[in-house]
Formats: C-alpha cells, structure tokens, sequence
C-alpha cells in the first residue's frame, strides 16, 4: 500500500522539433559571432595599440613632439563625471515619477516614453549640432567643456531614465506592500526599500551611459572643440577619443592613435568593474 504522504516524482519529456532545433542553432551560431567580434577587436587594438605605449604618451602636458593622452585623459574623467552629475539624478527621479506615481495609462506617461525613445535614436551630431547652437551660441559658453557636458546629459539622459525604469518596475509589488504594512510613508517606502532593490539595474544604465560619454566624438567636437590641454569647465578641451580621431585624422601618428584605443579601452573597462563591485556591494549591504 503505497503513502499517500510521498511524492512521486513525474518526469516530463518532450520532442524537440527540427524547427526548434533550427532556432536553437541559430541562437548559437548568432552568439559565436558576436562573441568572436568582440575578441577580435580587442586583440586588434591591443595588437597594435600596446606596443607603442611609449613614455612620451604620459608625459603631463602635450606638445608637438610627445602627443600626451594625460590632458585628454583628464578632460575625459571631468567630462564624464559633470555629465553623469547633471543627467543621472534627472532620469532616476523622472524614472522615480513614472514608475511610483504616475498614471501608468496616462497621456502623460505615454508622451514621455514616446520622446525619451526618439531622443535615444537620434544621431550624436545632431545633438552636437544643437549643442553648439543653444550652448555655445546662444548662452555664449563657447566651446567649453560645460558646453559639452550638458550636451552629453542630454544624450545619456533618456537612456539613464529607462533603465532606471526598467530597473524600478522589476522591483516585486510585496516590498511595497510589507513597507506600507509595517507603516512606512510613500516617499520612505521608495527610498529606503525601492531603490536600493533597484540600484543594480540602475547601475547598467549608468554604466552605459558613462560608455557613451568617454566614447563620443561627433557631439564633442562641436561643443567642447579639440584643444590638448587641461581644460576648466568655461575652457575647450579634448576627451580621449577626440584626441585619438584628431590624431588618426592627421595621418602622421597613427601608432599614438592605436595607443590611445588602449587607454580608451582599458578605461571604460575598468568603470564597468568598479562599477559592477560598487552594484554587488550595495546589493548586499
């Protein structure tokens, strides 16, 4: 007589269909290559790029003879960081206002993610373009770094609000719930419950969007312009990957072009890992 106590244990087995075989490959093979175009990049540029990472390359200021990165280096920090200032806290709280306490059905709700996504696909010069006519003209910051950065929170700011919304949306209904049943307000609930939860998935947008500043150009050019030097915010200056096409344009220092692909490269990925530990600790903690 069997216990009706024990669990039986069912195994389910299925056919697999050529068609589903088919797509399955395709994942695959879909997968490799992009894997394989990866490496292949990153092998190039450190192919050709570390074997000309001379000391002439760090040497603190820039000159005719040395082509030094450090100035672009540091422009390219200063402008990553102004830029994330002005445009991340912007688009968490319009993230914040969409998700927590907007009508999810609403006009409203539709107009904003209906102009964050055309703002997501409009080309970089274009926003170089307008950065250059409303900053630098008609607010006369000229090409300065300021010009550039507000410039580039425009162009990373849909992109920060929908990740930060996406984040916020995978965050479970029960957390909210629990808090306001433990007595928290609305404003605490989301502040001290939401968001924390949330702060992986916002941390990718950052981390995109920071890839998209340090590695812009077109936008840069017409509003933060391209002079090698430490620049303040009312100053022009060069990030790093304006210096590497000013150089590669020139045709005289491509050796110093490839180097620079280095820098460039090992940079954004050192901000993705620091970036990745920084999430996996506030996780935890």
């Amino acid at each position: 007589m069997s216990n009706v106590n024990e669990k039986e244990a069912v195994v389910v087995s299925y056919k697999k269909s050529n068609f589903s075989m088919f797509l399955t490959g395709i994942t695959w093979v879909a997968s490799a290559i992009a894997l394989f175009i990866l490496l292949f990049l990153i092998l190039f540029i450190m192919v050709k790029g570390i074997g000309n990472l001379t000391p002439d390359l760090f040497a603190p200021v820039y000159n005719s003879d040395n082509s030094s990165l450090i100035p672009a280096l540091v422009n390219t920090l200063v402008m990553t960081l102004v830029s994330l200032v002005i445009a991340a806290p912007l688009g968490i709280f319009a993230a914040i206002f969409l998700v927590e306490y907007a009508d999810n059905g609403g006009k409203i709700v539709g107009v904003i993610r209906i102009t964050a996504e055309t703002l997501s696909g409009i080309p970089s010069i274009v926003y170089g373009l307008f950065g250059m006519l409303f900053f630098a003209t008609t607010l006369k910051w000229g090409y300065s770094m300021l010009s550039g950065a507000f410039t580039m929170a425009i162009m990373i700011l849909p992109l920060i609000m929908r990740t930060a919304e996406e984040a916020l949306v995978s965050v479970p209904d029960m957390y909210r719930e629990a808090s306001f049943g433990l007595g928290a307000g609305k404003l605490r609930t989301i502040f001290r419950i939401v968001l924390p939860a949330a702060v992986p998935g916002i941390l990718s947008g950052i981390i995109l969007a920071t890839g998209r500043v340090v590695g812009e150009t077109a936008a840069l050019l017409y509003t933060a312009g391209s002079v090698a030097k430490y620049a303040g915010l009312m100053d022009s200056g060069r990030t790093l990957a304006v210096h590497m096409y000013v150089l590669s344009s020139e045709g005289l220092h491509m050796d110093k072009a490839y180097a620079t692909a280095v820098i460039l490269l090992v940079l954004v990925l050192a901000i993705n890992g620091l970036s990745g530990l920084l999430a996996k600790k506030i996780a935890k903690g």
